[in-house]
């Protein structure tokens, strides 16, 4: 007897033939004699559609207010599947992320998770009761229910499955593994049967919606091994683990990411400590950055262009705006028709030739880079927007497609 956490996401739980597919999947694991603990998220686009209901009222709602309302979804989806399944003729019980043991930090909307007791679920499982979990969420110092940020069932699945040392973490989603490249628009993508945790990570962070960075991160850390599959075809997945093989893959994949903005502060006096009072102002609201490209220093001054998410670009264009003054800088300068193309790979690390292979396949499809980022095992790109999806395509081509030929 194993024990076996699942994850499901939103789309396979999104009607009622959805969930009773996923009903069938859960229960065919339990009559081979597992324990089976079951996370899911909100069905289909709920969560987008709570959140416009909330706009309809007020427009700047409270952090704590959206948590309390966007939980409602995961419950939802807990109770209906349980339902299901009870319909089947098992026996199961639904529970909401605080009656399965999560604690988290205070940070309404992007809370941490600070432990799991999953004392309920081990008292359930003895009774041979399906458990159901709901993902996204927990509860706080305050006994106040907190959300984990988008993609938190992945990360609420994977805490489980660490806390309870669980035997196999499956993550089904709407694709049936992990591609070279969103299948959905590039259909010469091929499915790996096995990722590294760091390669995964990379793709995750980078905008490939897969599997969300903080559960991989978790993953990794807590030696868990996930499989990425479909709810819909339950053919084979793809496995996330520590991946030791000696002739490693060149390039494991191509991600995009449009959800970010290039923020550029101009002239900024060439000073020691300017660069470190900058990112100190954006670190205090929790603004993330990524790709940073300072110039070189000329006439006293220097640039300083980095990215955010977009929506955090408002705030950090008003927050340096009102700061570039007190520096001595010239202006702030920001754009959110960016994308940001990468491809990861561990097998760079020994490769020479792959930035040059990249920037030949962004040339021949005539897009032009704006900065560039690098690591171990990715190259990022920042471009044009509309150039995205070409950019993907052409470097796709470049590394995979070619060799199949």
């Amino acid at each position: 007897m194993a024990l076996i956490v699942q994850k499901f996401g939103g789309s396979s739980v999104k009607d009622a033939e959805r969930l009773f597919n996923v009903a069938d999947i859960v229960t065919s694991k339990y009559r081979e004699g597992n324990d089976v603990v079951v996370v899911v998220s909100a069905q289909g686009d709920t969560t987008d559609d709570l959140i416009e209901k909330a706009k309809e009222i007020n427009k700047n709602p409270s952090k704590r207010e959206m948590d309390q309302l966007l939980t409602a979804g995961e419950q939802i989806s807990a109770s209906l599947l349980a339902m299901a399944i009870e319909q089947l003729g098992y026996p199961v019980v639904s529970l909401l992320g605080w009656q399965a043991g999560f604690t988290t930090s205070t940070a309404y909307g992007s809370a941490r998770i600070k432990r799991v007791n999953p004392e309920r679920i081990r008292a359930e499982l003895s009774r041979r009761n399906i458990v159901v979990v709901t993902g996204f969420q927990g509860v706080n110092k305050y006994d106040d229910m907190t959300t984990l940020g988008r993609g938190g069932s992945d990360t609420s699945a994977v805490a489980i499955a660490a806390a309870m040392h669980a035997d196999l973490c499956q993550i089904y989603t709407d694709v049936d593994g992990v591609y070279t490249a969103d299948p959905r628009k590039i259909p010469a993508a091929q499915k790996l049967d096995v990722i590294s945790y760091d390669e995964m990570l990379e793709l995750a962070t980078l905008g490939a919606q897969v599997l969300n960075n903080r559960s991989v991160e978790m993953a990794k850390k807590y030696h868990i091994e996930l499989e990425v599959l479909s709810s819909l075809t339950r053919a084979k997945g793809t496995i996330v683990k520590e991946v030791t093989n000696v002739e490693k893959m060149l390039i494991s994949g191509v991600a995009k990411d449009d959800n970010i903005a290039r923020i550029s502060i101009i002239g900024v006096p060439d000073k020691p400590g300017l660069a470190f009072r900058i990112f100190s102002k954006l670190a205090q609201k929790n603004i993330n950055v990524d790709i940073i490209l300072q110039s070189i220093g000329r006439n006293g001054t220097k640039d300083i262009s980095f990215t955010v998410e977009r929506d955090k670009m408002d705030t950090a264009s008003e927050l340096l705006e009102s700061y570039v003054e007190m520096i001595g800088a010239s202006s702030v300068v920001y754009d959110d028709n960016v994308a940001k193309v990468s491809i990861v790979g561990s097998g760079m690390e020994s490769h020479p030739g792959v930035a040059s292979d990249m920037f030949e396949a962004l040339f021949e499809a005539n897009v032009n880079i704006q900065m560039i980022a690098t690591s171990e095992i990715k190259i990022s790109v920042l471009i044009d927007k509309e150039d995205a999806n070409k950019a993907v395509a052409a470097i796709h081509a470049k590394f995979f497609e070619q060799v199949m030929q």
